[in-house]
């Protein structure tokens, strides 16, 4: 049954998939037109996401697969799953600002590193900090101490600098 080998194939790869994923969103694109997934898939691809479609059961043995029994009841009706391995808030900003600007594209669930969580808490992930905003913040934090340790210093060179050139004013003063 070459079928049946091919779908248990493709069972695989998506439970590979969510198993690899820091992050996924489940979402139901019914109502959006052909040009709206296209915006969605090129804006998933540019930020480094995965968005697919599959067939509901092999979604479902899947998740059994992969031990997201949580994602079960969410696995109804017309659904598209959205994985990012890298960065776990990506995804779901990614979902949640689509949402937003197309109302037809409902949020029904997300992964996030082996835990489900429900469409509330997709909304709360995707109001966190990107990875990449993270690091940024920490790297600001790290350099400010530095930052001000270079001017305190500055500011003393700065000081002796000013009281030499004094000093060479009031000897020439002196001299004359």
């Amino acid at each position: 049954m070459p079928n049946l080998e091919a779908k248990k194939a493709i069972v695989a790869e998506i439970a590979e998939k969510m198993k690899n994923a820091q992050g996924a969103v489940v979402v139901d694109y019914r109502g959006l037109n052909v040009a709206e997934v296209t915006e969605l898939r090129s804006k998933a691809r540019e930020q480094g996401v995965e968005y697919k479609v599959y067939k509901n059961a092999m979604m479902r043995f899947a998740a059994q697969e992969a031990g997201l029994e949580g994602l079960l009841p969410s696995l109804t009706g017309p659904n598209a799953i959205a994985f990012c391995e890298s960065d776990a808030v990506a995804t779901a900003k990614l979902m949640a600002d689509f949402a937003k600007d197309h109302e037809k594209l409902e949020i029904k669930a997300g992964v996030v590193e082996g835990k489900v969580i429900d469409a509330a808490g997709v909304g709360q992930l995707a109001k966190m900090p990107s990875r990449d905003e993270l690091v940024a913040m920490t790297l600001r934090g790290l350099n400010a101490p530095i930052a001000g340790l270079v001017n305190v210093l500055n500011g003393t060179i700065k000081g002796l600098v000013v009281a030499l050139g004094q000093i060479a004013d009031q000897k020439r003063e002196e001299a004359a």
